[in-house]
């Protein structure tokens, strides 16, 4: 996908955007706000797009917790663009520089964040959507995931993340299994360099499917990319003795159950591979753009549909209910 977009800062007439608010469960309004103004040691990016994240499906299906409307914008955070200003003492980016920016109110025309919170993107990135947020969560993720070659490596969940995993573990000389309940989904994960596909469906015949295929061993490495009870559960039958469960799913939607004993009498590693620290988000946005301009990491073959900001809803909803061919959704501006 290549997507040509010019962007220079708007005339000093402009005093106003677009963004999108959700005003309640599954609806939403895209108004007319006024522009946001960079403050000390910040700055202010003119978006091209905003990956849609699993993440905004909570708050978009209404939990009691959820107060409407939002504040314009809100939830988007997978942003990026160009620099169109900058507020005082910001000596590191100018305006006209494209960057993918870690900021939290990305449905929308612009969005203000710390000049810290942007990372620039290369000239043989021109034209390409780059939602650097999720792309450094994989970074991160496969970081901490201590993956390394001739291990055994399983990825439940071959979403966005999941295929972008699938490819680094790959690439680092693993062997993969790709487990996940959609053919398309493990089609991609066969082009990102998986060796071994299972479908998600049934717990028993997996556990036994992989235990074949490793001669009784079990994983070294499960990462699991789902947020969901069972796949977590079958995280931990799938490693093996002193290996590691990588939780790299998001478990917003409450608390979950874990089988201790087998956890313990298996002596494995369960590590939470996420991050809430900026510093660490930045760190890794800074590796992603490293690998995908050296053409070491390909995510454009998974950014797979695209939509208007006004058909928000439309992104969100092909996000929950995962059509055929659907891997991630991105609204541009």
């Amino acid at each position: 996908m290549n997507i040509s977009t010019q962007v220079s800062a708007p005339p000093g007439r402009i005093r106003t955007m677009r963004a999108a608010v959700l005003t309640g469960p599954g609806q939403l309004e895209v108004v007319d706000v006024p522009l946001p103004e960079p403050g000390p040691g910040q700055v202010r990016v003119r978006l091209e797009g905003c990956g849609v994240c699993a993440s905004n499906l909570t708050p978009w299906a209404g939990p009691d917790w959820m107060e409407f409307p939002t504040a314009p914008g809100d939830l988007g955070h997978e942003g990026w663009g160009c620099v169109d200003a900058v507020g005082p003492d910001v000596t590191d980016v100018v305006p006209g520089d494209r960057v993918a920016a870690l900021s939290y109110r990305a449905y929308a025309g612009f969005d203000v964040c710390n000049a810290d919170c942007v990372v620039p993107l290369p000239e043989n990135l021109a034209g390409q959507p780059f939602p650097g947020e999720p792309l450094g969560c994989a970074m991160n993720i496969f970081d901490r995931s201590a993956i390394e070659t001739g291990q055994t490596v399983a990825i439940i969940g071959v979403g966005f993340l999941g295929a972008l995993l699938t490819s680094l573990a790959s690439a680092a000389g693993a062997r993969v299994i790709a487990i996940s309940r959609r053919p398309f989904s493990l089609d991609a994960a066969r082009r990102m360099g998986a060796d071994e596909l299972i479908a998600l469906d049934d717990h028993w015949r997996i556990i036994e499917e992989v235990r074949d295929l490793t001669g009784g061993t079990m994983c070294d490495r499960v990462i699991e990319a789902t947020g969901k009870q069972w796949p977590l559960d079958l995280g931990g039958e799938l490693t093996r003795e002193r290996g590691r469960l990588i939780i790299a799913g998001y478990h917003q939607d409450g608390p979950r159950a874990v089988n201790m004993q087998l956890w313990n009498w298996r002596g494995i590693d369960v590590v939470n591979a996420h991050e809430r620290d900026p510093r660490a988000y930045i760190r890794g946005m800074r590796a992603a753009v490293e690998a995908v301009a050296s053409g070491r990491l390909d995510p454009f073959p998974l950014i797979t549909h695209s939509y208007p900001l006004e058909r928000l809803d439309e992104a969100l909803d092909a996000t929950r209910d995962r059509p055929d061919g659907f891997l991630k959704a991105w609204v541009r501006m």
